[in-house]
């Protein structure tokens, strides 16, 4: 099985060299699937893994724009639209200069995963650009958007594809990209989510994700007669992601002591309640992205250029981005008595981090499970714009927290091992491709 599966990976490297964070998500699950499909008839001889691997679509275009100073800016956009066996594309937008085709491939692999685990019907894509928000006008930002969805609106559509926002893409930008495809299309459509109250957007979008993956959280800790009450927990980031998991967590009675970006960590051990939640919106919305202004105005300690994963912990929650959670800091994290990890972030776990939390036996959820609250609350966007009608806070929130109790459950059914262990990561990987191989056995060669 060991060359079966290296072999499988071999392959897919080939066709898609340097390319170190796809390659990395098709390992994690190739080590998981292959294991499981190789018994069953029904999936002999279709290469159906192989067939996951490969996007049904990339798109890459150039998108000029004009800067405050008249002079004409050059960017690359791109569209990977991976798998639409159950239903059309779905998955978020990316500015930031970090931006290439290995990322947005990963992404949208996980994303078709992730989808399918919601049982909502959404196949998986990922887009963005290499263009950086940061220090922009509002202006440059609005002529960036305008200029990237100009081109990409041609291939996107309510029962095609529906992007959503990500790293670097909020309300703000979602607008402008909206706006511009209603004017070219000549059409209201929700061909995108994420989008503002009063133009078709849903209530509790912005909080879903971080909310999700403390609804998950509480049912991991229910397998072991636990309750989130008095734990204290690490969480990085501190955008949407990490908002919504600090304030549900917060509500449920839980500590959360630590906030990180790209400058380092702050730790506050009186918890991150009231006005410093309130702080983390302001935050994010001045378009900066170090936490070092919390420490000043609250008076807590900061740790720059360090992880939060020095700190003792009964819960970490990593809600920044990929390989953020290293194999030291995950060597902290068990020395000082973790209990469980939760991913809030897409992959920000790295391999070797990842088997070391396994090898203690420590519960681990990954975030293709965790983190998909946010796109669960978007498929219900969808279903609202469909509709013409608009649900309440509470029955999105209803929804959601069933939503992520149904997905646990799927995760434990799969996932559960001999001795008890619930493997997570396993688990979450073989009830998305159940999902989305039947369907492509179901549709034929296509």
């Amino acid at each position: 099985m060991e060359k079966y599966i290296s072999d499988f990976i071999e392959i897919v490297a080939k066709k898609n060299p340097n390319e170190p964070e796809f390659l990395q998500a098709i390992q994690e699950v190739s080590e998981t699937i292959l294991p499981f499909m190789a018994d069953k008839d029904i999936y002999k001889g279709k290469n159906i893994l192989l067939r996951m691997a490969e996007p049904e679509r990339v798109i890459s275009f150039r998108v000029c724009w004009v800067d405050d100073k008249g002079e004409i800016q050059v960017n690359r956009g791109y569209r990977v639209q991976m798998n639409s066996a159950i239903g059309p594309y779905k998955g978020g937008i990316r500015f930031h200069p970090s931006v290439n085709l290995s990322i947005l491939k990963f992404l949208a692999f996980e994303q078709t995963f992730k989808n399918a685990l919601t049982t909502l019907p959404m196949g998986g894509a990922k887009g963005g650009s290499d263009f950086n928000p940061k220090g922009k006008s509002d202006g440059e930002i609005m002529r960036f958007c305008h200029a990237f969805m100009s081109e990409l609106y041609k291939y996107i559509g309510p029962n095609t594809d529906v992007p959503a926002g990500d790293i670097g893409v909020g309300a703000r930008e979602i607008g402008y990209m909206f706006g511009i495809y209603k004017k070219l299309k000549g059409e209201f459509t929700g061909v995108i989510t994420g989008k503002g109250m009063s133009w078709g957007g849903s209530l509790m979008r912005p909080q879903a994700t971080g909310f999700g993956a403390v609804y998950f959280l509480q049912a991991m800790l229910a397998t072991k007669g636990m309750d989130i009450k008095g734990k204290t927990i690490a969480v990085s980031g501190f955008g949407n992601v990490a908002w919504g998991a600090v304030t549900k967590a917060t509500e449920l009675g839980a500590k959360v002591v630590t906030l990180s970006g790209p400058d380092g960590h702050i730790y506050d051990p009186e918890g991150i309640t009231g006005e410093k939640i309130d702080y983390m919106l302001e935050l994010r919305a001045s378009n900066n992205d170090v936490v070092e202004p919390y420490a000043q105005k609250f008076g807590v300690q900061f740790f720059p250029g360090q992880f939060p994963w020095i700190q003792k912990v009964d819960i970490a929650l990593p809600c920044a981005t990929q390989n953020e959670l290293p194999l030291e800091g995950a060597i902290k994290l068990v020395d000082n008595g973790i209990i469980c990890v939760v991913e809030g972030a897409n992959m920000p776990t790295t391999p070797d981090a990842l088997e070391y939390f396994q090898k203690n036996k420590i519960m681990f959820s990954p975030g293709k499970a965790s983190n998909a609250g946010g796109v669960a609350t978007s498929g219900l966007e969808m279903s609202q714009n469909s509709l013409r009608i608009e649900w309440t806070a509470e029955e999105v929130d209803r929804i959601l927290k069933k939503i992520m109790t149904d997905i646990h459950a799927s995760c434990v059914k799969y996932g559960t091992q001999e001795d008890g262990y619930i493997d997570y990561v396993k688990g979450a990987n073989i009830a998305g491709f159940v999902k989305v191989a039947d369907a492509m056995l179901a549709q034929g060669v296509v």
